[in-house]
C-alpha cells in the first residue's frame, strides 16, 4: 500500500488527530497528536491492510526555533512490505508522550535512548532511566542547548587538541 492511502486510511478514523501528510520525501510521513499515538499506533498493527507489526525505530529531534521536540516512529510491514514515519511534537520546556511498550515492546530500549538524550518523558514506561549515560549525569546531549559539562566524576571531559582537529 502507498504512503498517501496509508494516511488517508488513518486520516478517515482518526479525524483532527492526524494531519501534515508529506509523501515526496524519502520517508512519507504525518503527524500524530501526542494524546493519540497509542490509538493511532494499535490502529496501524491491528488493521489487516495495514499490519505493522514492526517498530523499527524510534528517535527525537530538537527544534529550538519552534521551541519544541518531536518524537518519530518508523513503523514496518513485512508482511505488507510498506513503511510510513509518524512525527509527534512536544513542548521543549515539558516533553511528555503516552509509552508505545504496549504495542512494540522494542520501545522500551528506544524509548529510554530518547529520554536519555532528549528528556523526553514516555509516560508509563515501565523502567524509565538513562540507558546510556550515568544517572547522574546533568542535561541532554543532543539537545542544540546542551552544554557539556567540564568534568564528571574528577574526570576531565574537555578533549585534545588532536581530537578537536579531527572532529572538525
Amino acid at each position: 500500500m502507498e504512503a498517501k492511502e496509508i494516511y488517508a486510511r488513518t486520516e478517515r478514523k482518526f479525524s483532527g488527530k492526524v494531519s501534515g501528510f508529506q509523501g515526496d520525501v524519502i520517508d512519507p510521513n504525518f503527524r500524530v497528536e501526542a494524546q493519540a499515538i497509542v490509538e493511532v499506533c494499535r490502529y496501524l498493527r491491528d488493521d489487516p491492510e495495514l499490519n505493522f507489526e514492526t517498530l523499527s525505530d524510534l528517535t527525537g529531534l530538537d527544534l529550538p526555533k519552534e521551541n519544541r521536540l518531536q518524537v518519530v516512529y518508523h513503523l514496518y510491514s513485512y508482511s505488507k512490505r510498506h513503511q510510513i514515519v509518524l512525527k509527534v511534537d512536544l513542548p521543549r520546556d515539558n516533553p511528555h508522550v503516552s509509552t508505545m511498550e504496549g504495542v512494540w515492546k522494542v520501545a522500551n530500549w528506544l524509548e529510554r535512548e530518547v529520554f536519555d538524550l532528549f528528556g523526553v518523558i514516555f509516560e508509563g514506561h515501565s523502567d524509565l532511566r538513562r540507558i546510556l549515560l550515568p544517572e547522574d549525569w546533568v542535561g541532554y546531549p543532543l539537545r542544540k542547548d546542551y552544554v557539556e559539562q567540564e568534568e564528571y566524576d574528577g574526570i576531565s571531559t574537555q578533549r585534545a587538541p588532536l581530537v578537536e582537529k579531527l572532529l572538525r
